[in-house]
């Protein structure tokens, strides 16, 4: 009787494909990929085709002048402060409660769902640091910047529509904004003491 031969199995190389394929999507999920940090800005528009920053007029009493030093030293319109007054400090300059003469110009305005304001949309928050200051305290400054703005128009919201401004709808919110916009200009870095 004559010996049948066996058939050896082949390699079944579907699965390997498989699995490869598996450990691919596997290690894609579970890597940690490294996300850019910054800020939101939107930036302004373009100047027109003849226009130029000479021709841009801003009143002196529209701008506050917050300035950083090297040593992270901040003075916010003349007067030096800690970054956790920078807010308060803020809050103050743009809602000009008291119309004074020193801070933003208050006039009429229409704003939907909120009727004729006074406003101070006038007003910039000009900023400016030095080469030598450290991103931790220029990120400082930045963040109490915001929440200024951030408290401002929560407390308009509440006062207004009877709740925070992130619970408001689109046309809600930009009612808001048109009331208190968010003008934060950054200058050039300086270099006010030391060397280049």
């Amino acid at each position: 009787m004559a010996r049948k031969k066996r058939k050896v199995p082949g390699l079944n190389a579907s699965s390997t494909a498989d699995i490869s394929f598996i450990l691919l999507i596997f290690f894609l999920v579970t890597t940690s990929m490294d996300t850019d940090s910054g800020l939101a800005r939107r930036l302004p528009p373009p100047p027109e085709d003849e226009q130029d920053e000479a021709q841009i007029d801003v009143k002196e009493r529209n701008v506050l002048m917050v300035k950083v030093n090297a040593a992270g030293q901040l003075m916010c319109g003349g007067d030096f402060i800690e970054i956790t007054q920078l807010c308060d400090k803020v809050k103050e300059f743009v809602k000009n409660e008291n119309n004074s003469a020193t801070m933003p110009e208050k006039h009429a305005k229409n704003i939907p769902l909120l009727g004729v304001c006074a406003v101070t949309d006038k007003h910039v928050i000009s900023v400016q640091t030095d080469r030598g200051t450290s991103y931790n305290v220029y990120f400082q400054v930045q963040n109490e910047l915001v929440r200024a703005y951030n408290e401002l128009r929560d407390e308009l919201s509440k006062a207004k529509f009877g709740r925070v401004y992130s619970a408001l709808d689109d046309e809600h919110q930009a009612a808001i904004r048109e009331y208190y916009p968010q003008k934060i200009s950054e200058a050039e870095p300086k270099n006010y003491g030391g060397n280049d």
